[in-house]
């Protein structure tokens, strides 16, 4: 590696605040525009790191369309100074002024002193001996190798070496802080903000303009509920700085508001229906444990907006394809017999929803059965890049397996007309490095809150049976 530039008198303060962080491939695999995130701190590639992404640029995954766009990012960067990249590469330009530091390549053949234990021939060796080189090299700098794998970062630790995630991508430190969606309101609610209320009526709700401190702390399509003698449930349509306005919600727990025979069996699920059936709402969340409804409650509201309503042409339903124990191999067939054994779900869920018209027999259920299967179509994650959407009910499920990169690219399908719900449980994460505050559900939640076509609610309460709610209470 070469030497870094000179350090003068009269920055040396300076550089001693400057960090030296050593980015492993996944790294950049993970967010492509890594090496322009750390702002004045210098940024280290290791010549295996480079190695590893040209392993992995051929293909058409995620990972390989990654891969090509860091080298196109990193060639960018090579080809922006006419000198020696010996000294270093200032990030200032290339990034647009996102960065201030310095991008140093490997540029020498480094032997570094490993443990004996540990074989010098495997990648994430090298990447270690590195950064033993590097510390050894500039004491006077914190030397860091970031990482998202944890094995990695653990060996690094075991040696004395910092370590840490790449946290850029985080949307939430604490998963517990992501928006739900909802807000109780204390038991002075009306005495804060119940001075001067004015209320009329609108599409048969009634609207509530409220006055307050609290007013501003709200956010546009938030559910609001108080228990009590007078219980309320309502929706936060309009805020500014001193006032909000608040509107009542339809109560989807009575059987004539039931959606495709379908009623909300708590709190929650009558705020997810009232988010589901509302055509000015575009775009739709819901996390929740398995359970909770989720996929029920939408292919419900999506049924009865297609079939009943004719809002919408028909369903597309889509999932990323993580397998839970073992991969079953290729599978035979057109795209939607590949997707069917991924799609178990929305069998079971259209079993209950047939069954829900008690009045019309074996004949008028087979007959409804075929053309609800007629009006539903699943589509691979692999063949959405490109695709327009118009006038649909798009349903993405088991959305916390997707990066925000994904998320971004399909959630961009949707053209005039079309509602797009993502469904999902950040507690199940199945996709390598991706963890509950980098999830692309995550970022989507905290992203679109407040907008007021959008809205979120997470689910609380298991609703399939006494014998899964005490599973997932007691194992």
């Amino acid at each position: 590696m070469p030497h870094t530039p000179a350090i003068g008198a009269d920055n040396d303060v300076a550089a001693k605040a400057s960090k030296l962080f050593v980015l492993d491939t996944n790294v950049l695999m993970h967010d492509p525009t890594s090496v322009y995130r750390f702002e004045e701190h210098d940024v280290f590639l290791p010549i295996m790191t480079l190695e590893e992404l040209d392993d992995h640029k051929k293909g058409v995954s995620e990972i390989a369309r990654n891969a090509r766009q860091v080298t196109r990012t990193l060639d960018e960067i090579v080809t922006s100074v006419d000198a020696a990249i010996g000294q270093g590469i200032e990030l200032f330009g290339p990034s647009r002024r996102l960065a201030s530091g310095r991008l140093f390549l490997q540029t020498e053949a480094i032997t570094g002193d490993l443990p004996a234990g540990l074989p010098t021939a495997k990648v994430d060796n090298q990447i270690l001996a590195v950064v033993i080189h590097l510390q050894r090299r500039h004491p006077e700098r914190p030397v860091i190798l970031v990482s998202k794998d944890i094995n990695m970062r653990i060996k690094a630790r075991a040696l004395g070496l910092q370590a840490q995630d790449y946290f850029n991508d985080k949307v939430l430190e604490d998963s517990d802080l992501l928006y739900t969606g909802m807000r109780e309101l204390g038991s002075d609610f009306w005495d804060q903000c119940g001075h001067d209320v004015e209320s009329r009526k609108k599409d048969g709700r009634i609207r509530y303009r409220l006055n307050g401190p609290l007013c501003a702390q709200l956010l546009v399509n938030q559910f609001l509920y108080q228990e009590g003698e007078k219980p309320l449930q309502a929706i936060v349509r309009e805020v500014s700085e001193t006032t909000a306005e608040i509107e009542t919600l339809t109560d989807h727990t009575h059987p004539k508001n039931n959606t495709w025979g379908i009623t909300a069996r708590n709190r929650e699920q009558n705020f997810a229906l009232n988010l589901l059936m509302n055509p000015e709402v575009d775009f739709v969340t819901l996390l929740g444990q398995a359970g909770t409804g989720k996929t029920l409650l939408t292919l419900a509201a999506g049924l009865t907006q297609v079939l009943e309503g004719k809002r919408y042409s028909e369903i597309i339903m889509t999932r990323v394809t993580v397998p839970v124990g073992e991969d079953i191999g290729f599978l035979p067939g057109t795209e939607e017999e590949k997707m069917g054994p991924w799609m178990g779900a929305l069998e079971d869920n259209l079993e209950v929803l047939n069954k829900s018209d008690e009045d019309a027999g074996d004949w008028g259920r087979a007959a409804t059965r075929d053309l609800i299967h007629h009006r539903i179509k699943i589509k691979s994650l692999n063949f959405m890049r490109g695709r327009t959407f118009l006038n649909k009910f798009l349903i993405i499920d088991e959305a916390q397996n997707l990066t925000p990169k994904q998320m971004k690219t399909l959630i961009t399908r949707a053209g005039p007309g079309t509602k797009v719900i993502c469904l999902g449980n950040i507690a199940q994460i199945d996709t390598p490095y991706l963890t509950e505050g980098s999830s692309g559900l995550t970022y989507v939640v905290d992203r679109f809150k407040g907008w007021k076509h959008a809205g979120h609610i997470t689910l609380q309460r298991g609703e399939r049976s006494r014998l899964a709610d005490y599973a997932a209470e007691v194992l």
